[in-house]
């Protein structure tokens, strides 16, 4: 998360204001692939990998009447910038999503157990979506419950600081906002993740 610098954000987006539910993948996708199936369908859909991630947001797309953000060849995966359709933030959107505007340590408070799930409070698995208090903006969970996606791979920040897509290539991609089973100080804003 070094060296700290400022970003710039030109274009506008959407967030969805929860973490997927097991409900949403369910009736999308046809299967529901979560170790926390009996936290309920309102609970976040979890063991999702990122290629799993970019598939559900072409197939929610394409449900939509949308124009797909993804073109999936084999194991490469591109962006087209110019679609509609739903997609993963960037590390970037997603992190300034998160802060809502305001300078905490979570999304949303410096009292982690106002806003989050982790291995503190989470008794060991998911909770429902929305079983906190959102950040500023409407958004739910973003510091702790499951961990989230985001489209960049992992590596350090290089480049230009307008509109920032992260590393051009690399073995992990972003995740952030730690989960059920991080210590809090994984669940900060700032933490960054990463994950095959």
């Amino acid at each position: 998360e070094f060296p700290a610098h400022s970003v710039t954000l030109t274009k506008d987006f959407w967030m969805n204001e929860t973490e997927v539910t097991q409900d949403q993948w369910q009736a999308l996708m046809g299967n529901n692939p979560s170790e926390f199936s009996s936290c309920g369908m309102d609970c976040p859909v979890e063991k999702v990998s990122w290629d799993d991630a970019v598939k559900f947001a072409n197939a929610l797309s394409k449900k939509e009447g949308l124009r797909a953000a993804y073109r999936i060849s084999g194991s490469t995966v591109s962006w087209n910038k110019s679609a509609n359709g739903y997609r993963l933030p960037t590390e970037a959107e997603w992190e300034y999503a998160a802060r809502g505007g305001e300078r905490h340590v979570y999304s949303g408070s410096n009292t982690l157990s106002a806003v989050g799930w982790t291995r503190e409070n989470s008794g060991s698995k998911t909770h429902k979506v929305a079983g906190k208090r959102a950040n500023a903006w409407g958004l739910y969970d973003m510091s702790g419950n499951v961990w989230e996606w985001c489209w960049d791979w992992y590596g350090q920040y290089s480049g230009s600081s307008t509109d920032p897509v992260g590393a051009q290539s690399g073995d992990n991609r972003v995740v952030r906002g730690g989960s059920w089973g991080n210590v809090p100080a994984r669940a900060r804003g700032a933490y960054r993740g990463r994950g095959p």
